[in-house]
């Protein structure tokens, strides 16, 4: 989770009837039964578990309980650290570690697993990053990446093997012709 004074807007010195006064007008406007069939309503959904999740963080026993915790966005920097120096199990482990699973968190889970050779398993965690924050453009690059590798895989493998079917083709009929030859027939007269 990001820093929870950041989701619900208010400064951290904030007191407690501030805090429930910003919760408040964040549910008005992203309770998801306000969206009723439109497709914006997952994400509805998504922003008022985070909202509920910073308030909830915030509410239990002092508005200052949140820096008693720790901090997901120096637990994220670390695992991008950890990333960037090729230290993929110790950031899967500390990735594992970390309760709620938010965009940041598919993320960097997905390049983790991109990283290690798991491109399956990368392309759902950086959908999901996507679906969760479909605005960062850093999750939209990283899955084009991934989605454009895949298909480049796939074309050169269905490519191939298109080439290889009109191939087989040729020789299969090659050989038909050479068991007609020796019946005494001619399949392909070319002589």
């Amino acid at each position: 989770m990001s820093n929870p004074y950041e989701i619900l807007g208010v400064k951290e010195n904030a007191s407690k009837e501030e805090i429930k006064s910003a919760y408040r007008e964040l549910a008005k406007k992203y309770h998801p039964d306000q969206f009723g069939n439109n497709p914006l309503k997952d994400l509805a959904e998504e922003k008022m578990r985070e909202i509920n999740e910073a308030y909830d963080s915030l509410m239990k026993g002092s508005p200052n309980n949140y820096h008693s915790n720790t901090s997901y966005s120096s637990n994220y920097q670390d695992i991008r650290n950890d990333i960037q120096s090729g230290r993929y199990d110790y950031a899967e482990e500390k990735l594992n570690r970390i309760y709620t699973k938010d965009a940041e968190w598919n993320y960097l889970m997905g390049m983790v697993q991109m990283n290690k050779g798991f491109y399956d398993s990368a392309y759902n965690y950086l959908q999901n990053a996507c679906s969760l924050n479909p605005n960062n453009l850093e999750y939209a690059r990283a899955f084009n990446y991934l989605k454009n590798r895949n298909n480049g895989y796939r074309q050169q493998y269905y490519g191939t093997r298109g080439n290889n079917d009109s191939l087989d083709c040729c020789m299969n009929l090659i050989c038909l012709d050479c068991l007609c030859e020796c019946m005494g027939g001619d399949l392909i007269s070319c002589c």
